[in-house]
């Protein structure tokens, strides 16, 4: 397995590109899921782990890797399946890094590293209800496969205050906010509802979209209708990773489109650990923040309602 990871720190030149590369795997089962390898730091046959008392049922222990302790997190349980069937021993753990966080998923088994184009990437079926664990679908060779939100199964494991601390926001900038709008576009549920919770305690009203795909034909709309983004939106602040297209593609599609290019862009991503700064200049983003601060993010609001008011 060291030899299908041993290229990642390469995959980066993928960037920009709308193209991602999946690592798939398997829980208990066929099924194929999928997660972006751009999250993953290596993949190990699943070391001795402790027990800690009073952990999250889904966390099956702690492994020290390379001097570090690190959460084992049980991906079947999270997802509401039962746990992987295998003895600890004889399964693999993915070692990934969210938020500035580092885990890892323990799986049943890890088959290949696929290279893909975002627009091949879809989000769920309609149907699927609220409470399920995907942030997206695809198909590789002509077998689903599933992309679990991987940011709402650690909000529930280890959920993150969501709160802005006394003096982030004062009351003559959430006066001068109520007038103005954000549009934020994440695929993630649980990241839309972080960041939209977010910025309404700053005051200002949010249009919240899913994809690169869907928040591009919303401003062409927009500019269609003779209307500037840039007027209509305080800020757009977008995820990076999404179906359809992603946030390095938006960004650099609204950048090369003199209708809409002048909206102030935030890049807010959880590839903290690769994330790639010369790239955010390159397709011409303003700023980008690690998921999820919401004193930072808050600070990003604060600053731009000042800069332009």
């Amino acid at each position: 397995m060291a030899g299908v990871m041993d290229s990642v720190n390469q995959r980066t030149q993928l960037v920009g590109q709308n193209r991602l590369e999946l690592l798939l795997f398997r829980l208990n089962g066929q099924q194929l899921y999928g997660i972006n390898v751009f999250k993953v730091r290596e993949v190990l046959q699943c070391p001795k782990l402790t027990v800690m008392p009073r952990s999250n049922p889904v966390v099956r222990g702690v492994a020290n890797i390379r001097g570090a302790t690190i959460p084992i997190i049980d991906l079947g349980m999270a997802t509401g399946a039962k746990a992987l069937e295998r003895g600890v021993n004889d399964t693999f753990v993915i070692i990934t890094e969210y938020n500035t966080k580092i885990q890892g998923f323990l799986v049943h088994s890890v088959e290949r590293i696929v290279n893909m184009n975002w627009e091949e990437i879809h989000p769920p079926p309609k149907g699927t209800g609220r409470d399920h664990y995907l942030t997206a679908v695809t198909r590789v060779d002509n077998q689903l496969v599933e992309i679990i939100d991987v940011e709402k199964i650690l909000a529930e494991v280890a959920p993150t205050s969501e709160s802005i601390s006394v003096g982030v926001v004062d009351e003559e900038t959430q006066a001068k906010a109520l007038t103005l709008r954000v549009l934020t576009v994440d695929d993630s549920s649980v990241a839309r509802k972080q960041v939209t919770r977010c910025l309404q305690t700053v005051g200002v009203e949010v249009v919240a979209l899913n994809d690169g795909r869907q928040a591009l034909d919303y401003l062409q709309r927009m500019v269609e209708e003779g209307k500037k983004p840039e007027e209509e939106f305080l800020m757009m602040i977008s995820d990076i990773e999404m179906p359809e297209m992603d946030g390095y593609t938006l960004t650099s599609a609204i950048r090369n489109d003199p209708r809409m290019q002048k909206i102030h862009i935030i890049l807010h991503t959880s590839l903290s650990g690769v994330f790639n700064q010369a790239m955010v200049k390159k397709v011409g983003a303003d700023d980008f923040l690690a998921k999820f601060r919401p004193d930072e993010l808050a600070a990003r609001v604060v600053d731009r309602i000042n800069a332009v008011k």
